[in-house]
């Protein structure tokens, strides 16, 4: 029996983030890219969210490595977690090695891990796979697509792209080379599906440093830009206008200095002599003449931009003489915390500019005459949308009809679901383990549904804990029931009804005296299910009900 080729992905379809990718052939396999995804509303506590990898632990002696495609948090975000399971070596470019270098040093595990270093051009050899880089635009310096020779044929997985004939710095994406590959043939491609919606092309990443240079020239108010913190290339454009305009220019954000210093070092990041001043230092400039670069456009709680608009930053409070610019999106789901933090803003007097016609940011991801042009070049026998939610990878898959894959040649699968692919045909297989790890502190995968779902109940109902002694001879009530309330009541407002619930909790301690009931277990769900019927009647809720039984 002939072998086949398999492609799993483990995260970035139907969803955005936790991108994961498995290529299998015969004995080998590897890896494209692991990264995680930030938790939804529902996931209560949880830090951040990774990818199963069970199917890796199994075959983790097949694993030969993993390849990074650049280095944003939901490409490379998970793998400290995963290495701890899988210590296997990573491929990536100069820029994403400078940032894992950091992350891992954070994690202590800089010992344990091997980094290769790799810069587009290069090939890598991983097993039976011969893996090549080709150069691509993006929101972040060094991404590269992937053309990986199988035995049987070539795949390419385009990473996240986009088509900037004008980037800050570097050459326009290898397009030559992407044409080369679709002549000699194309077994099947993995096509970047995130700005799949929007029609025409994505502007160039120059047209922001445009609108920099405008809004920075004659400007006499402080400027404080909030952006991603791995966006170089818009880091630089800010530092380059600050510069023609005399001003200093402050980072400020702890993944902001960290990105920029990685960044400043291996030379992707050129601020001019005596232009970078410490975030300490900017209350002794006139604020005509500094510039502060910051995290916070998603009005993440922790960041900067957040903490400046509350008051609760050390060295910057924004005001009456403070110019705001957000070159950022919403990223969908951030929206009111956003809105949230533009209010404050605007409350304390500062000028908020975050409308998109004044084109203060432009996306990372190709549009659809972009990813179309990328069809036509590339021309595969099969086309595999990925990352995106499903109505992108189902609007994906139409573009490439429209540019000459035959519809029954759209394969659209899901996390965990095989794309298994031979000499002749291409087909979905059976499901593997997949899905969502949880990350929680230094927890990884211990929060699950039960703990979840507590959580929420907690949240939206509260706590109402009752403590008693019992006499562990006799089963006689020594003190209490005492009822302890947290998130339920207000119990200084309330004393009749905590009153009432230490009746109906005696009673029921009674009641399994008298039927002579010593059984820990069914006294708590005697007192639990009395105290869960009255306060039902009594109030239309059900809080969580903990009793605690100690015996002298």
């Amino acid at each position: 029996m002939k072998e086949k080729l398999k492609i799993i992905p483990l995260g970035g379809l139907n969803e955005i983030g936790k991108n994961m990718t498995v290529v299998e052939y015969g004995q080998d396999i590897f890896v494209i890219d692991c990264g995680m995804a930030f938790p939804d509303n529902d996931l209560l506590g949880v830090d951040l969210v990774i990818p199963d990898v069970t199917y890796l632990r199994r075959h983790k002696n097949k694993v030969r490595g993993i390849v990074i495609t650049h280095g944003h948090e939901d490409h490379i975000g998970a793998l400290p977690y995963v290495l701890k399971e899988l210590n296997v070596p990573v491929y990536c470019t100069r820029l994403v090695a400078g940032i894992l270098s950091s992350k891992f040093e954070e994690h202590r595990m800089t010992k344990q891990v091997k980094i290769n270093c790799v810069k587009a051009g290069d090939h890598i050899k991983l097993g039976c796979f011969d893996i090549e880089l080709i150069h691509t635009n993006h929101s972040i310096a060094d991404a590269v697509a992937l053309a990986i020779r199988t035995p049987l044929g070539t795949i390419i997985h385009t990473g996240d792209f986009k088509i900037d004939p004008t980037p800050v710095s570097g050459e326009m994406i290898d397009l030559t080379r992407f044409g080369e590959l679709g002549k000699k043939g194309v077994l099947a491609l993995m096509s970047d599906s995130t700005n799949v919606e929007r029609p025409g092309y994505t502007p160039s990443e120059m047209e922001v440093g445009k609108t920099f240079e405008a809004q920075f020239k004659g400007c006499d108010q402080r400027i404080v830009v909030a952006t991603f913190a791995s966006n170089i290339y818009r880091v630089q454009q800010v530092v380059d206008a600050a510069h023609h305009n005399g001003r200093k220019v402050a980072i400020c954000g702890r993944s902001m200095e960290n990105i920029s210093n990685v960044a400043m070092e291996l030379g992707y990041l050129n601020v001019p002599k005596n232009v970078l001043i410490d975030i300490s230092e900017v209350n002794r400039y006139p604020k005509s003449k500094v510039v502060v670069v910051c995290t916070g456009s998603q009005g993440e709680a922790m960041s900067a931009l957040y903490r400046m608009a509350f008051s609760s930053h050390k060295q910057v409070d924004i005001g009456s003489g403070d110019k705001v610019i957000i070159s950022a999106s919403a990223i969908p789901g951030n929206e009111k915390s956003v809105t949230k933090m533009i209010n404050e803003l605007s409350k304390k007097g500062a000028e908020v500019i975050y409308d998109r016609s004044a084109i203060i940011h432009v996306s990372g991801h190709a549009c659809q005459e972009e990813l179309k042009l990328m069809l036509s070049l590339i021309k595969p026998k099969y086309f595999i949308p990925v990352h995106g939610e499903y109505r992108m990878l189902r609007r994906h898959g139409e573009l490439a009809v429209q540019t000459g894959v035959h519809p029954r040649r759209v394969i659209i699968t899901d996390i965990g679901r095989p794309v298994e692919i031979t000499a002749k045909s291409a087909r979905l297989a059976n499901p593997v383990p997949s899905g969502k790890v949880l990350v929680d502190g230094l927890g990884i995968g211990d929060v699950g549904t039960a703990v979840l779902r507590d959580r929420k109940h907690l949240s939206e109902d509260g706590l109402l804990v009752v403590v008693v002694t019992l006499d562990s001879e006799s089963g006689i009530v020594i003190a209490g029931p005492d009822i302890v309330s947290r998130g339920f009541i207000y119990v200084k407002e309330a004393e009749d009804l905590m009153e009432e619930l230490r009746r109906i909790s005696q009673r029921a301690l009674d009641r399994c005296l008298d039927d002579h009931v010593r059984d820990w277990t069914t006294i708590k769900a005697n007192v639990k299910n009395d105290l869960s019927e009255f306060l039902y009647r009594k109030t239309k809720r059900s809080p969580m009900i903990l009793p605690v039984i100690m015996e002298i």
